[in-house]
């Protein structure tokens, strides 16, 4: 019989106990919370451990061999007269290197910025202007740009390059040519205020507006990181391998980088696309026991005509997130692996991870309430909290981990925060009376119809109760008299014909009149993502826009 997880304090424990070893030599208490120091830390601790495996080309490293050149990287930011509060951009593929700036940059309170590396260079202006970096890091395919963005913005920074390229500064010439020769047992992280000192800038909004970047403080991932594996026992190596599905720059790869190393489990990551195919021979070749998708991405990986090449059944957990995740989506992941243990999560770059604990959750929730949060549900027309079961409103929530600000835009930070911090996440959100907290929509995402609030998601999850449908999304095109109108966008499933009718009688059948299909239906072989695999809101209702509706 196998025991069900429940939320307990063994992760705590064991992050006390290695915390308590690093103050009881510095004699700095806030250092529980120093990132830097606790993976200095842990890489000594299992020097043999492997760290990191690049799928792609089947590279791994030992945390040894990571203690070693993430020291000699961090000489070289020193003798660069990079220091606490500076910036580095990491804008490359999840390669063996791309983990040794990170690591070094938090031994000193360097902040790291990963970037999307597959920006315009109207999109790097925007984001090289308000995050002002020192250094950046990238491909050589990418260095041009980079340094057009840099002279259009009169910014001084260096730029290494991951790999070779004329007239550049390559990171194997920069560790060459900046490092030192010190031993690694006299190498000291520098001291700083864990609480008060980023750790990261994650981009926000680049797909629904203008890009902003959250600062999340090496505090904030410090406590909310761990939280993650609160309902696991065995510590170290809660898990004995992650599969990173996403590039560095969204949270499911960031905290996967940071935590992996202090729990002591291995890391699969990929200098590729995470393609189908790629996906699939990641999972057949390494079984990885853990990992995290986004439901559009996991739709793609299970249909019908080609989930048999793929075994997911080495899949101890596999969480699911980044969007609204639908309940039959998780009754065929169990029917295809049914042992293991499916978790609908719900995390914000702004929290710095996870805001619930799949402890036990109801169908279709996500969780239950964590000890590192206050939680409020608000009536967003009266800003009165709201006390019942199943009513929803904005979630809002306050606690240690919620981040300290959007980096060098007061205006944005002072607009997300209530009075006492409390964090408007912009989701809407009810509870039931056991406390569970079911994901309703995005505020921004809402389709406004005439005098009616439409939720995208309650319409996707109607439509794809038709047998001819793989996955769907919906948006709205503007209309001057209603506002909005909705449209599906939907993917058949393999060798079925569904019908714009049959779609619109399902909706009319299911639905109020407000809710229907009044812009009407596109048929697509695919719904437009972003590169962490979750709906590309932009792009989709471009294409609504674009394209015959029926």
């Amino acid at each position: 019989m196998t025991l069900r997880h429940i939320a307990n304090d063994s992760v705590h424990w064991f992050m006390g106990e290695l915390t308590s070893r690093i103050i009881a030599e510095s004699g700095i208490p806030s250092d529980r919370f120093h990132l830097g120091k606790i993976i200095l830390q842990s890489f000594k601790d299992a020097p043999d451990f492997i760290l990191q495996i690049d799928g792609a080309t089947g590279e791994s490293e030992t945390y040894g061999s990571a203690l070693e050149r993430t020291v000699r990287c961090a000489t070289c930011f020193k003798n660069l007269g990079l220091g606490h509060g500076d910036v580095v951009i990491l804008m490359a593929p999840n390669h063996l290197d791309v983990a040794i700036p990170l690591y070094a940059a938090l031994y000193l309170g360097i902040i790291v910025a990963a970037v999307d590396r597959t920006l315009t260079t109207n999109e790097l202006q925007q984001t090289f202007s308000f995050s002002k970096p020192k250094a950046i890091f990238c491909q050589s395919d990418r260095a041009s740009d980079v340094q057009l963005t840099l002279n259009n913005l009169n910014l001084d920074a260096q730029i290494i390059s991951f790999d070779k390229g004329d007239y550049l500064c390559s990171f194997k010439d920069f560790m060459a040519n900046y490092g030192d020769d010190l031993p690694v047992e006299e190498f000291k992280c520098t001291d700083f205020d864990p609480e008060d000192s980023p750790a990261f800038l994650i981009a926000t909004s680049g797909t629904t507006g203008l890009p902003k970047a959250a600062a999340v403080t090496h505090k904030n991932f410090a406590i909310i990181t761990p939280y993650i594996w609160a309902r696991h026992t065995e510590f170290p190596t809660p898990t004995r391998l992650a599969l990173i599905g996403s590039p560095l720059q969204w949270l499911t790869a960031i905290f996967n980088f940071i935590i992996s190393p202090i729990l002591r489990f291995q890391r699969l990551q990929t200098s590729q696309n995470m393609t189908q195919d790629h996906a699939y021979d990641l999972i057949n070749t390494y079984k990885p026991t853990y990992t995290i998708f986004s439901p559009t991405m996991m739709t793609t990986l299970i249909k019908p005509d080609d989930r048999d090449r793929c075994d997911f059944t080495c899949l101890e957990i596999l969480q699911l997130g980044g969007s609204a995740v639908p309940q039959d989506l998780v009754d065929e992941l169990k029917m295809i692996s049914p042992n293991t243990e499916i978790l609908n999560v719900y995390g914000m770059s702004e929290l710095g991870g996870v805001a619930f604990h799949g402890d036990n959750p109801a169908p279709g929730s996500c969780g239950k309430p964590m000890g590192c949060f206050q939680y409020r549900i608000i009536n967003v027309e009266t800003m009165e909290d709201i006390y019942e079961p199943n009513v929803p409103g904005e979630l809002w929530l306050k606690g240690p981990t919620v981040f300290k600000e959007y980096y060098n835009n007061p205006e944005a930070t002072e607009e997300t925060f209530a009075e006492d911090r409390w964090f408007k996440t912009g989701d809407m959100f009810y509870r039931d009376e056991n406390w569970n907290f079911f994901f309703v929509e995005r505020i921004k995402l809402l389709l406004k119809y005439k005098s009616n609030q439409i939720s995208p998601v309650e319409i996707e999850a109607v439509i794809r109760q038709h047998p001819g449908v793989l996955d769907v999304a919906v948006t709205g095109v503007p209309d001057p008299e209603c506002g909005e109108l909705p449209v599906a966008c939907v993917v058949p499933r393999p060798g079925a014909e569904p019908t714009a009718d049959e779609i619109k009688d399902l909706v009319e059948d299911s639905l109020s009149d407000a809710k229907q299909l009044r812009g009407g239906v596109i048929f697509v072989d695919a719904i437009p993502m972003t590169a962490s695999t979750k709906v590309h809101r932009r792009k989709l209702k471009q294409m609504a826009l674009e394209m015959p509706r029926e």
